[in-house]
């Protein structure tokens, strides 16, 4: 969702400009002697993740060219960092890694890494970007052009255009059929939906449902298209089979914008010239409930498992958060004319630590070589890990992977793929451990990035204890 735009660029006004339109628009123990193999330290249980795993709610603040990050397991904003000149539309990568803003009045698309808030590349897409959204697979951003009648497709992986098709008149916002085959752009002032093959680059179809057109949503199972009609107050339904409006359903107050709840029982509108959500149920196509907003609600997401409805509240510099199953509203402070929002995975990577134990008996030269583990389970790429390996003193230890202390190993990774795994060796002379006396060395993750959503598996020990050089025991 976003404002929409069907002329030339107007000039900002901090906090008015959405009044000005309301109505256009991520050990097991066991006894080894000298010729046993090595301990290993088994895996952890899963550790509950649920505010670690709550997804993030990134809503643009078109005035002030920001974007605040809310923590939807606390509705807190955690953060907030600037974009392009008047963003509009926001879109994430399927993975959280990314968030793509179109800026409308600098006619770019800023990239951001969300782990970082660090924007990573602004790309030019020409004048008046307006709705933006990405392929399911995350390899393609589609973004509205509204002053120039056109849909502009952006490479994620080469951050280049590679396409640019021609729609209708004013086009506002764009939507992706859940199997990525199809993207459909809502065209204002033609009063009509484009269907564009995404394979082509083509438009394949041009459905009319009159009432100047704002935004558009598309059902999970790629059934049905819901768009809003705001001067008309209304929702048309459109069958994507045919191509053809098939349900229509009236409502008040300019509904602005649209999201279909991840099991797509419900639709849940925006009403932009009131202060209100509207919840439509898909079966019967009627509205059957409508819950207090902010003024002025514009861009509405639903959270993953369906429990939340975000409205951004463009003149009341805040997003109400709806309960589904209450109907209760609780409202977040943001930036200044909140425009769009959209809710993505949080970037995280889980990382694992294993640490194993290996006896190496010798005369003179008995040894324990420790090789520790590391094991991203995802779902993000880990960027970055350091890992500390407690040794005992004095140890004479050596490693060709790790930087040694008094006392201490530090071990690190970076650029780690999900499922991918590495190892770190350390190897501890037996001839300067006190003979009989147990040591126990512990690798813990210290550090890392993004957030790792599990600590349960941050930490491995094992323990060995050296009789002479010829028996060594490790658990």
């Amino acid at each position: 969702m976003s404002l929409p735009t069907t002329s030339a660029r107007p000039r900002k006004r901090p906090g008015r400009r959405l009044l000005a339109i309301a109505g256009s628009c991520g050990l097991a123990l066991a006894s080894l002697t000298a010729l046993a193999p090595a301990a290993h330290s088994a895996s952890a249980a899963p550790a509950a993740r649920i505010a670690a795993e709550a997804p993030l709610a990134y809503v643009t603040n078109y005035s002030d060219d920001t974007v605040s990050v809310i923590d939807t397991a606390t509705e807190t904003v955690t953060a907030t960092f600037p974009v392009g000149d008047g963003p509009k539309g926001v879109a994430a990568s399927p993975d959280g890694a990314r968030l793509y803003v179109s800026n409308g009045d600098a006619g770019s698309v800023t990239v951001t890494d969300t782990a970082t808030g660090t924007v990573t590349a602004t790309i030019p897409v020409g004048s008046g970007a307006n709705g933006i959204a990405v392929s399911p697979d995350g390899t393609r951003a589609y973004v509205v052009n509204s002053a120039l009648q056109r849909l502009t497709v952006i490479d994620t992986a080469a951050g280049t255009v590679t396409a640019t098709v021609t729609v209708g008149s004013a086009p506002q916002q764009v939507a992706v059929s859940p199997d990525g085959s199809r993207a459909y752009v809502t065209n204002y002032n033609a009063r009509s939906v484009s269907v564009v093959d995404t394979a082509t680059n083509t438009v394949t179809a041009t459905v009319n449902v009159a009432g100047f057109p704002q935004s558009v949503a598309v059902t999970p199972d790629g059934n049905y298209a819901y768009v809003t009609r705001p001067r008309s107050n209304s929702v048309a339904v459109i069958s994507t089979a045919t191509n053809t409006v098939s349900a229509n359903v009236p409502l008040t107050d300019g509904p602005y914008d649209v999201a279909v709840s991840p099991d797509g029982t419900r639709a849940y509108v925006s009403r932009g010239a009131g202060a209100t959500v509207a919840t439509i149920d898909t079966a019967t196509n009627t509205v059957t409930a409508t819950t207090a907003s902010g003024n002025t609600p514009r861009g509405v997401a639903v959270t993953p498992d369906g429990g939340q409805v975000y409205a951004a509240n463009g003149n009341s510099a805040t997003v109400s958060v709806i309960d589904t199953a209450t109907g209760t509203t609780s409202g977040i402070p943001v930036g200044t004319t909140p425009v769009d929002i959209a809710i993505a995975q949080r970037p995280t990577a889980d990382l694992g630590v294993e640490l194993t134990a290996t006896p190496r008996p010798g005369l003179l030269n008995g040894r324990i070589d420790y090789t520790v583990t590391l094991t991203n389970h995802g779902p993000r790429t880990l960027a970055s890990a350091t890992v500390t390996v407690g040794l005992p003193t004095p140890t004479g230890a050596t490693s060709p992977d790790c930087t040694l202390t008094t006392g201490t190993a530090t071990c690190t990774a970076t650029g780690l793929a999900p499922g991918a795994s590495t190892t770190r060796r350390i190897t501890v002379p037996v001839a300067v451990l006190s003979l009989g006396t147990p040591y126990t060395v512990t690798a813990t993750r210290t550090a890392g990035a993004p957030t790792d959503p599990n600590p349960a598996n941050d930490t491995a020990s094992r323990t060995c204890t050296a009789t002479t050089g010829l028996l060594i025991n490790c658990t």
